[in-house]
């Protein structure tokens, strides 16, 4: 099904003076949430009939995006009850807890079983995202999973730092969502793309996700439908938004035709689910649920396809821009293993490095299961393809990377040792391989150390494959 994208009309009044990277409009200009998609092309499986109506709104499944401020204290946010402590997602961990230098007073989480909460600092930079986010009677704040995200970001997971919100797809809650000032700014439709869950009949069993997502729900394979997680779907152009009456989802159906909304979650009987922010008194017309909001949301349901291609991306200012991306494949996550001397080693997500304490000269800490190398789908190394590993560390400490062969273990690469600022060009093997990252401290100062190191591909950036998908349609 081919499909031209709706012309945007002009953005005045409204949020139109508010820049990216804020609180009000999260992410950069040419983020996937505030691009929008030209010379679409969609596909052709329709989302399926559940056991309840489409839903666009608040809930307890949606959530609020809560602004700290520079008078705001310290929380500290600890796991829940009968767990090792609270699951950090990007770095596949349990910690003690993570304290969060500015914490809003009004917080609360939304009252549905995944308690998402999402938390803009805007001094750091950075949106903290909890899931199960709960307060006891004793004042203590807790949580069964954590992540974050730049302010200024892409918005989505990488390659590296792959698990950056707490929505299945690996993205803060508050990405796509309805925002309590966009609902009556008089702007005839939303400004970016939409955040979306379906059904478990709706979401595919092939593939648990595409880019730009970098993760699914553990269990995708359960799914009876077509569609993964991080796909983009949008109305037709020829989708008439006139006929719908009431002018909240007739705004939502304009969006849905320029923008579209980005699968995001799996939801329980619901075809789809566009979520609203709590709080937003977000409501159709009519104070009571009428059949024709019904019908225009069951003939929405019917319309909306997912996007398989397109000729190129629109920016949130109105340029076009060539999507494409240089993207690290390494993560320092560990586990890190002491395999000499003394002290210990531990990831910190907030640097994406490695930290060594107490350790003395000629500790050795090794990781060595593979999953330093990035494993999303759509960005795994590449047999014959050359790459850069860069290192950054602290004075005195070193790194060594090797590559051998998971048969007859042959060494097939030996970075040695690397000091801060080195780099080292290296083709990834064109046989199944395990790696082995060696830290070594090499002075007894005392002092807590850190470490970072990058691989980046050469001459190979990532393009958007939905304008890869153009190519072999022609």
């Amino acid at each position: 099904m081919a499909c031209k994208t709706q012309a945007e009309q002009p953005e005045t009044g409204g949020s139109a003076h508010i820049g990216f990277g804020t609180f009000e409009r999260p992410f950069s200009a040419q983020s996937y949430w505030n691009a929008r998609p030209v010379g679409v092309q969609l596909g052709d499986f329709q989302i399926p009939d559940s056991t309840y109506r489409p839903l666009v709104g608040e809930g307890p499944y949606s959530t609020t995006a809560f602004l700290a401020d520079e008078s705001d204290s310290p929380q500290q946010v600890f796991g829940i009850a009968g767990k090792p402590g609270l699951w950090e997602l990007d770095g596949e961990q349990f910690i003690p807890g993570v304290t969060i230098p500015r914490w809003p007073s009004e917080t609360i989480p939304a009252s549905g079983s995944d308690g998402h909460a999402d938390i803009v600092d805007p001094i750091d930079g950075v949106i903290h995202s909890f899931l199960n986010l709960k307060k006891g009677q004793d004042g203590r704040w807790t949580a069964s999973m954590y992540a974050w995200t730049r302010l200024d970001g892409r918005g989505w997971g990488d390659p590296s730092h792959y698990y950056q919100g707490a929505r299945a797809a690996a993205v803060p809650p508050m990405a796509g969502l309805v925002r309590k000032h966009e609902v009556n700014d008089g702007q005839p439709m939303y400004r970016h793309a939409l955040a979306m869950s379906l059904a478990h009949n709706g979401l595919s069993s092939k593939r648990g996700y595409v880019f730009p997502a970098t993760s699914a729900d553990r269990t995708w394979k359960e799914n009876t439908g077509g569609i993964p997680e991080g796909a983009l779907l949008m109305l037709p152009e020829a989708f008439d938004t006139n006929l719908i009456d009431d002018p909240g989802l007739r705004k939502i159906a304009e969006t849905l035709k320029v923008y579209g909304a980005y699968v995001v979650d799996r939801n329980h009987g619901t075809p789809f689910y566009i979520y609203v922010e709590n709080g937003s008194k977000f409501a159709f017309q009519k104070p009571k649920w009428d059949a024709a909001v019904t019908k225009d949301l069951k003939r929405i349901q019917k319309a909306l396809r997912q996007v398989v291609s397109v000729q190129g991306w629109i920016d949130g200012h109105g340029k076009e821009f060539d999507a494409v991306e240089h993207f690290n494949m390494l993560s320092m996550r560990g586990p890190w293993v002491k395999a000499e001397g003394s002290g210990e080693a531990r990831y910190d997500t907030w640097t994406q490095s490695m930290v060594i304490t107490g350790a003395s000269a000629g500790s050795e800490f090794q990781h060595r299961n593979n999953r330093s190398f990035s494993a999303v789908d759509w960005a795994r190394m590449k047999a014959g393809k050359s790459y850069t590993l860069q290192f950054k560390a602290s004075e005195g400490i070193q790194m060594e990377l090797k590559i051998f062969g998971t048969k007859g273990k042959r060494m097939l690469f030996n970075s040695h040792w690397l000091n801060n600022g080195d780099s080292v060009k290296f083709t990834w093997p064109g046989e199944q391989t395990r790696t082995v990252i060696t830290v070594r401290k090499t002075a007894s100062d005392g002092k807590e150390s850190r470490a970072r190191a990058l691989v980046y591909p050469d001459n190979d950036l990532l393009r958007n494959p939905l304008i890869n998908a153009v190519s072999t349609l022609h």
